[in-house]
């Protein structure tokens, strides 16, 4: 592969601003993600024996694990907006710091109440923190390569099941060391780590490039003339209003898609162990969690293998629509599969094709809003968009009371997921000249 085909037309000093950055910062967000993920998705190894240990309902359980994202929307914007304002370092730090000490506060979730209260209050923590550093990749990396940098920053999804699901299963067969249960055990050491990190991300991660000490002089300048063209000449930026994004189609667009995604990935984190469990006649363990590792480990190759090629390709939104159709069909397939393997051999589709697809999703946005419209735009998909995974749980529970059917449930989600294709489908590139006049008439 060529520099060029790499980094474009950049300047030499900002290619090479560019590598040190992906590797100074990235793995660090990666690391930040996987615990974030985890933490975010741990309820969902727990579940069995969780319900058998405080009798909580399977509505319970299912509004319970969905109440998560109604804090996490309705903080969503704020906290981006705040970001935005008092710098990355600060407020990624803050965010992971008190949202793993509410995580590991989860060990005292005996009741429905305690356990919607806690949910909810993780989301309200760990608001901001996704759509927070795709914001902060637009300060470092310009956007022909940022779909590529989303890519490795996203990594932490899958790599937070490829080692958390063992990991979970391994907590879980401890239990009653110092008078704790397994799941509470698991909940602590996971929520720990979480604020552990935030405290080092405050020392390590730096706001800009122009603040950056293991750049040069001319690196600095360099990559940062090149990201602050490249925001002026964006195809939209609101200026007069952070909710001005909400009245341009094509972002209403975006939420609707990012949201059918989050539809169609929550049964993967909350559902999936346990169905995998179930069809092996016993509970989540350590070899239930290396089985579940496996469908993350393809969504960790599809991730680089798939942003590398639209980034070279430029066809990000062809990319996407494909993987998450092939995501679909395989998450409705896992509806009818009682053999083990073979949910696992589905799973290893649906997984890659619905997380692995969404840094190539990324692309779209974050090419096309800047400045307060990128602070609020990327935050509104994600609030919004992430309102999918708690309409998810509710939907599959309700399609099994009424049908009082366990495979009901995967294909009335699979079937909303693919409405995101329909979006895609719909999303066309618009004009060069169109896009000139809209952003002209915006900044009027």
């Amino acid at each position: 592969m060529t520099t060029t085909s790499i980094h474009g037309d950049l300047p030499p000093a900002a290619q090479r601003a560019v590598k040190k950055a992906t590797a100074r910062l990235l793995p660090f967000l990666a690391l930040m993600l996987i615990l974030a993920f985890l933490d975010r998705a741990n309820i969902g190894f727990a579940k069995t024996v969780y319900q058998a240990d405080t009798g909580i309902s399977d509505a319970a359980y299912a509004f319970g694990a969905g109440i998560f994202f109604i804090g996490y929307a309705l903080f969503e914007v704020p906290s981006n907006l705040v970001l935005h304002r008092v710098g990355a370092r600060l407020w990624l730090s803050r965010i992971m710091i008190s949202w793993g000490l509410v995580s590991a506060a989860m060990m005292f979730a005996h009741t429905p109440t305690s356990l919607y209260i806690l949910r909810f209050l993780l989301g309200v923590c760990e608001a901001g923190f996704y759509p927070g550093v795709l914001l902060y990749l637009t300060y470092w990396f310009p956007a022909k390569q940022r779909a590529r940098a989303t890519g490795l920053f996203y990594l932490g999804v899958p790599l937070s099941l490829v080692f958390g699901s063992p990991l979970s299963g391994w907590l879980l067969t401890h239990h009653g060391m110092f008078g704790l249960t397994n799941w509470q055990w698991m909940f602590v050491i996971e929520g720990l780590a979480a604020s552990v990190v935030g405290v080092i991300a405050l020392f390590y991660l730096i706001d800009k490039p122009r603040d950056a000490k293991w750049l040069d002089e001319e690196e600095r300048q360099a990559l940062t003339a090149v990201l602050e063209e490249e925001d002026r000449s964006k195809l939209r930026e609101v200026k007069h209003s952070a909710l001005g994004v909400l009245k341009d189609p094509r972002v209403l667009a975006f939420i609707g898609i990012y949201f059918f995604l989050q539809i169609g990935t929550a049964p993967l984190t909350f559902y999936l162990p346990s169905r995998l469990a179930a069809s092996l006649g016993g509970n989540v363990d350590l070899g239930i969690g290396l089985l579940l590792a496996i469908p993350w480990v393809c969504s960790a190759i599809a991730t680089r293998v798939f942003t590398v090629y639209a980034d070279n390709h430029d066809n990000h939104r062809t990319v996407a629509m494909w993987m998450v159709t092939a995501g679909s069909l395989a998450l409705a397939s896992i509806a009818w599969w009682s053999n083990p393997w073979m949910i696992v051999l589905a799973a290893c589709i649906a997984v890659p094709g619905l997380t692995a697809s969404q840094p190539v999703f990324w692309s779209l946005p974050t090419r096309y809003l800047g400045g307060t419209g990128a602070a609020s735009g990327i935050a509104f998909i994600v609030s919004i968009g992430n309102l999918g995974a708690f309409i998810s749980p509710q939907a599959k529970a309700y399609a099994e009371s009424v049908t009082q059917s366990a495979n009901t449930g995967f294909l009335v989600v699979a079937l909303m997921c693919f409405a995101a294709v329909l979006l895609l489908l719909w999303l066309r590139p618009s004009s060069p000249s169109a896009s000139i006049t809209i952003g002209a008439a915006h900044r009027t």
